[in-house]
């Protein structure tokens, strides 16, 4: 039967003006209060430790270590984000504005390094570099002298892990800051060129300025990225908050100290995206015009133009073509020991986990849009939005959270089994799969729900209204209207929640049980113990998962309409810097 617009119409009003049941009013309260508090849970339960006893750990760990930890943390922050503001904003000028000898590929190409995990890149870099490295072999023999006799970099250091975190971080920058710039005005930018502005100067006085919100959203990400790394700066042997917490729980025992030095870290991301929220006030700055950026880029020739090629490859040959090479190599080594069934064992482990992570936590996500999907500005509402800050928290203090919280329910649990029946339980979610896939939950729900929740916008409320009216039921509702219209969203949110949880190290490491593996821990522990040619293997299995969500988004980009390269910028970092949140 055929619906007038008329009656569709009346419907929207009577959605606008009736509020939800009192009945359905409560229950989507009341699941939204459970979701958020389930994913909430591992990070309120650090401020439970706070002030307990800890035999004077804490105290030494302040007198001695702590501030050298805070100051390598801050100088590490500070110029990943000098770095990748310089390569990704002016990248992302060039390939927008200008047309040069091999823009067309670089344009997408400077995405690349997004395949690329920062410990990965980390493992890559060190052995090229080593004195067997193949960069110091090829040189001294170019050079007729010794590889001992040249002046090598040291990447066992800040400046190295500096130089590794922004090649790997550098395109979130770039992906923000080229749609910005793609939807600059054309005349703002015409009339700084009349009034007498350079190249240089119509960039630094009118593009940077207009694009600051969106170059503001990317560094809060760089940042936040840089707080929770912890396989490359682990493997440099720099000091961060986040090594802290890993030392703090494994090398001195101490569950009070680990979970002050999180608490420490959760304060340095909140102020981070505080910083970042207070920059957005200003997005007034972005011009709204139909006058938008056309395809009229000025030509860069001679000298110029390949410089302008130089700078944009040169990103993409160190941040992903010199270290795929070099993986390549370590892979085919013959120093590397891991056998085949041993390869097989830890990609089926990785693969299933992937998968069921993956359906954990888009199935959850796709509850929580439904549950606020008759109230998108309600308290449900914005109670599912503050569980989409799990992504916010680092992997290392997930972890951390996440034991201690399971640990008192493993307590508990053991002590009604007691009461009741006379006999203890063993322990049943701390050091087990379960554990892990919870860890995936709180990390990377905000990955999959943000892709189901702009999907979700697009859904008319008219057509859930219809089937209200003729007796459908909401889970009716989700499996004949939404799941049909979310599908492309769905298959996005799959994806990229299994790209994540196949890369993710820290919360893997300390959620794991014993007798359990991933390619990512093994090639920690490989490379950890100084046999980077065996960890070569799983590091490029790694990389290859990687490169799907990153080809996907390449395509994005590579399309006319501005705003489809924007939504898929904005992909990869409104998880961390909605401002709704």
């Amino acid at each position: 039967m055929a619906i007038s617009e008329h009656t569709i119409a009346r419907i929207d009003r009577l959605r606008d003006t009736a509020p939800l049941g009192l009945r359905e009013g409560v229950l989507r309260l009341l699941a939204a209060i459970v979701l958020a508090s389930a994913i909430a849970a591992p990070v309120f339960v650090l401020f439970a430790y706070v002030g307990q006893p800890d035999e004077g750990l804490w105290g030494h760990f302040v007198r001695t270590v702590l501030w050298d930890h805070v100051r390598d943390t801050v100088l590490l922050a500070a110029g990943t984000a000098l770095g990748t503001l310089v390569i990704g904003a002016g990248t992302a000028w060039l390939v927008t504005l200008y047309r040069f000898p091999g823009r067309r590929v670089l344009n997408w190409a400077l995405v690349l390094p997004l395949a690329m995990p920062t410990y990965v890149l980390a493992y890559a870099w060190t052995d090229l570099l080593q004195v067997t490295g193949p960069i110091p072999t090829t040189l001294a023999s170019l050079l007729g002298r010794e590889p001992t006799q040249l002046w090598l970099p040291e990447m066992r250091s800040l400046g190295g892990a500096i130089f590794v975190l922004t090649l790997a971080l550098y395109p979130y920058v770039y992906l923000l800051a080229r749609a910005a710039f793609l939807e600059q005005s054309q005349c703002a930018l015409e009339v700084s060129r009349t009034l007498g502005c350079s190249s240089a100067e119509a960039f630094r006085r009118v593009g940077l300025p207009l694009a600051r919100p969106a170059i503001a959203a990317g560094l809060a990400f760089v940042v936040m990225e840089t707080l929770a790394d912890f396989g490359a700066v682990k493997h440099f042997e720099v000091r961060t908050l986040t090594t802290a917490i890993y030392r703090a729980w494994y090398a001195l025992n101490s569950p009070v100290v680990a979970a002050q030095l999180a608490l420490l870290l959760v304060g340095a991301v909140a102020l981070v995206l505080a910083l970042e929220r207070r920059a957005r006030r200003r997005v007034r700055y972005a011009t709204a015009t139909v006058h938008v950026f056309r395809k009229r880029r000025e030509p860069l020739t001679g000298i110029k133009g390949w410089l302008a090629a130089l700078a944009c490859a040169l990103p993409v040959g160190a941040g992903f073509l010199l270290p795929a090479i070099g993986l390549i190599f370590m892979a085919l080594g013959e120093q590397h020991e891991l056998s085949a069934a041993r390869l097989f064992e830890l990609t089926v482990n990785t693969v299933q986990l992937a998968f069921w992570a993956s359906v954990l936590v888009v199935g959850t996500a796709l509850l929580g849009v439904h549950i606020v999907s008759r109230d998108r500005a309600g308290l449900a509402a914005r109670l599912v939005r503050l569980a989409t800050l799990g992504y916010a928290v680092p992997g290392a203090v997930v972890g951390v959270g996440l034991l201690l919280f399971l640990g008192w329910l493993d307590r508990s649990l053991d002590g009604l089994a007691r009461i009741v029946t006379d006999q203890g339980l063993p322990w049943l979610l701390t050091g087990s799969l379960t554990a892990v896939l919870y860890g995936y939950l709180v990390r990377f729900y905000a990955i999959a729900h943000n892709p189901l929740d702009a999907g979700m916008a697009k859904v008319s409320p008219a057509l859930v209204d219809v089937a209200r009216v003729l007796g459908s039921r909401p889970s009716r509702i989700l499996g004949r209207i939404h799941l049909p219209l979310l599908r492309p969203n769905l298959l996005t949110a799959l994806l990229l929640v299994f790209v994540e949880t196949m890369k993710e190290l820290p919360a893997t490491l300390i959620l794991r049980p014993f007798d359990f593996d991933t390619l990512a821990i093994e090639a920690y522990h490989l490379a950890s113990t100084e046999r980077l040619y065996a960890a070569g293997l799983p590091s490029l299995v790694i990389v290859a998962a990687g490169l799907a969500p990153v080809i996907l988004l390449c395509r994005m980009l590579d399309r006319r309409r501005p705003n489809i390269g924007r939504a898929a910028a904005e992909a990869l970092t409104s998880s961390r810097t909605d401002p709704r949140a």
